[in-house]
């Protein structure tokens, strides 16, 4: 998401998607765990969303791999640290210290209006260990990646097309162990995370168009499986539970995969105005990530009536999503500008 901002179009394509497959996450967030509570076609509109759009930073992992670890420039460790690191880190501190003072401001996760500077202090204090605000979670396990992708790229390089298989195919087994809960010692966020850069790498480097229709059977097949699965399961367990939507489970990866290859072989056919504002929107990906949140706090609190007014969350969702979009493209093109600012919003 951070990456140098490429002039491939159907990357510009899918940072557009994941921008907004990430904005309808947090839209929908506060109707998850009503099940039974709010009527159930209403529930199933936020749950139903949130299942076929878990892809998102998958997708920009993916996106940050292909890219990344296909440099051709030599290696120079201060030009990596001040140049790609510090356009993630900066941003991170940034962004951490606002949304830290903007915690002063809440109680139970709704704005009093009130700034409590001692809630403020704890929020930013736990920082080290925990997100300040829940979109930033992203970075704690993004930044370590940085200091995996140096060591890729040579590795990358000099394997052969079989051993780059054989890699996938164990980075998969994976996951299924920690989607099943089989305990080893393997299974750790670095090494989950990883695939995704060395997936996005494999496709980016490679002619997917033999194997698109098995791409999009295996991707829409895991979409349904997340869908109906979720809404089975809530059905048995009178919950809702995210059992078939992590980021460290293979249907996530097998979904970002399947947009990937579906990215490369039709995006060109977009013309026109629609292909400016993708690109324009894939431009600002990450302060239009960074930013939404704060749009949020108020639509967010249920009792603020935004969502009624749509009439139904299968109208109110999509709206409420475009409508953020639009208003945190504005925001970072302004912050842009601002000479200082603009180093938080790359």
């Amino acid at each position: 998401m951070s990456t140098k901002r490429t002039s491939i179009f159907y990357i510009d394509f899918l940072r557009f998607i994941a921008a907004i497959a990430v904005i309808t996450i947090h839209v929908l967030g506060p109707f998850r765990f009503l099940y039974g509570e709010i009527p159930e076609g209403e529930w199933l509109a936020a749950a139903g969303l949130n299942s076929l759009t878990r892809w998102a930073v998958p997708v920009f992992m993916l996106i940050s791999g292909a890219l990344l670890l296909s440099t051709e420039r030599a290696f120079q460790c201060e030009h990596y640290l001040t140049k790609r690191l510090s356009k993630v880190v900066i941003p991170f501190i940034g962004w951490t210290i606002i949304y830290g003072l903007v915690a002063g401001f809440m109680v139970d996760d709704v704005f009093t209006g009130q700034w409590v500077s001692g809630t403020a202090i704890d929020v930013l204090k736990n920082a080290p260990v925990d997100p300040v605000w829940y979109h930033l979670w992203f970075f704690y396990d993004f930044i370590p990646l940085y200091f995996v992708i140096p060591f890729l790229i040579p590795l990358l390089k000099k394997a052969s097309p079989d051993h780059i298989k054989l890699a996938l195919f164990s980075w998969a087994i994976l996951f299924i162990m920690h989607w099943l809960k089989v305990g080893s010692f393997l299974q750790q966020n670095l090494v989950l995370y990883s695939g995704y850069l060395v997936l996005g790498w494999y496709l980016f480097n490679r002619d997917n168009r033999p194997q698109l229709n098995l791409w999009l059977m295996a991707g829409v097949g895991m979409l349904l499986l997340n869908f109906f699965g979720t809404w089975s399961l809530a059905h048995k367990t009178e919950e809702y539970s995210s059992f078939f939507m992590g980021y460290k489970t293979l249907n996530t990866a097998v979904i970002g995969g399947m947009l990937f290859v579906l990215a490369q072989a039709y995006a060109e056919k977009i013309k026109g105005k629609l292909r400016t504002l993708i690109t324009l929107i894939s431009t600002y990906s990450l302060g239009i990530y960074l930013i939404h949140p704060l749009l949020l706090i108020p639509v967010r609190e249920l009792n603020n009536g935004f969502y009624t007014l749509f009439g139904s969350n299968w109208i109110a969702i999509p709206m409420i999503t475009s409508i953020t979009l639009i208003v945190s493209l504005i925001l970072t093109i302004a912050l842009v500008k601002v000479p200082f600012v603009r180093r938080l919003v790359p």
